[in-house]
């Protein structure tokens, strides 16, 4: 380990809270996804939460602050709040997301109550017990980072293993079940696997702050990937950026870790929410625009067009008149028709080019094929269903299927 830890171009301590950062970011950025995707996302809250109790019983029962004691204990104590949460929800009349929050306050209760008991303890080994409530990434040793990155290859190297029956549980339990596998094991098992998880992060993000990492690299991996092979190694790098980039600047300010890897984690899921490829909030806002831009400037073209078969070129009052638009909205889609060098002047008069004569004739084409399929669409027999596209109901439902429109009519 102290081979890797030299590799790293960081002071020895730094070098070991960003390996330490790293494994975190890519075990919960794995195994959270499964929660993300499951929308169970709070399990992994409470699952954390839940450990607390646990490290506070393994250190009353072994009376010392053995590391892999603590885990083991944190271990117990999330697979028992993991079957309490499932118990719960199948043996009442409570939904998932009550049995949630049941298991999450109470076992926290517990947590607090023993803590605040073992630090009024007079001896002096109970110290340091509160890092596994806030997280403190600075106490971190290389043997740590050893045994949290088995435990995490241990949780990938499950979900690789049982990649193929966890993807159909997720997608489709039903099939699953019909399929033979035991969906049920398979549920909690992936809440298991958040146990691994938390076990892994606890220490250096701490039981409250845990969740941010369990939640945010799936969330922000989703913006930009569609399927699960693909969804779950971005959703582990982006988490991997994560944990090392918030413990550099954690380092660098003298600030929590925690909390500065839970700021690093929603400023990357902000950012994918606004600026992915398709589903970003401004790439919708951008896509929003081009639309209203194309449809005002198809307008104002038809509008045109059929002011030059009614009589001679109109002026932009005389076209504002007859199609009782706006002056501004008006002139705003000749911009637009002028720029794409459809639409010309004589003078104060508007001609529609060459191409904007072709654009014409195709767009009231296209008009007359959509007000075909709101009349007699119902009457075609489509192989399967379709949602049909106004400005393209041909690339939508077919040429063959707007020629059989057409002879309907």
């Amino acid at each position: 380990m102290d081979g890797l830890i030299e590799l790293v171009p960081l002071p020895y301590t730094d070098a070991v809270v960003a390996l330490g950062a790293l494994v975190l970011g890519v075990v919960s950025g794995v195994l959270g996804t499964l929660a993300v995707l499951r929308e169970r996302s709070l399990v992994g809250d409470a699952l954390s939460h839940a450990a607390l109790p646990g490290v506070c019983l393994a250190f009353l029962f072994t009376g010392a602050k053995d590391p892999a004691a603590l885990l083991a204990g944190a271990a117990c104590a999330g697979l028992v709040a993991a079957a309490c949460m499932v118990g719960i929800e199948r043996g009442g009349r409570i939904r998932a997301d009550a049995a949630i929050g049941v298991v999450l306050s109470s076992a926290f209760s517990v947590g607090i109550v023993l803590l605040t008991a073992i630090q009024n303890r007079p001896d002096a080994d109970q110290a340091g017990l509160d890092r596994y409530l806030f997280g403190q990434a600075a106490g971190l040793s290389a043997d740590d980072v050893l045994v949290t990155g088995l435990i995490g290859l241990a949780g990938l190297t499950l979900v690789a293993v049982g990649f193929r029956a966890l993807k159909t549980t997720l997608f489709d339990p039903a099939f699953a079940a019909a399929a033979g596998l035991r969906v049920r094991a398979l549920e909690l098992g992936m809440t298991a696997l958040l146990v691994i998880a938390v076990l892994v992060g606890i220490r250096m993000v701490g039981a409250i702050l845990m969740v941010a990492m369990l939640v945010a690299p799936g969330v922000a991996a989703r913006q930009l990937a569609d399927r699960l092979v693909t969804l779950l190694p971005l959703a582990g790098a982006i988490g991997a950026a994560v944990g090392v980039t918030g413990a550099l600047l954690s380092s660098s300010a003298h600030v929590p870790t925690g909390p500065v890897i839970a700021l690093v984690a929603f400023a990357v899921v902000a950012a994918a929410l606004a600026f992915s490829p398709g589903r970003g909030v401004v790439w919708r806002a951008m896509r929003l625009t081009h639309d209203r831009r194309r449809a005002l400037a198809d307008g104002v073209l038809v509008d045109l067009e059929t002011a030059l078969h009614a009589g001679p070129p109109p002026t932009v009052a005389e076209l504002r008149a007859l199609t009782a638009r706006p002056s501004r909205e008006l002139r705003r889609g000749l911009r637009l028709l002028r720029g794409a060098g459809l639409v010309d002047r004589a003078g104060d008069r508007l001609l529609l080019t060459e191409a904007g004569a072709e654009a014409a004739g195709a767009q009231l084409a296209r008009r007359d094929d959509w007000s075909l399929w709101l009349e007699h669409g119902a009457r075609l027999e489509l192989p399967d269903a379709r949602e049909p596209d106004p400005r393209d109901l041909a690339g939508s439902i077919g040429a063959d299927a707007v020629a059989r429109l057409r002879a309907l009519a």
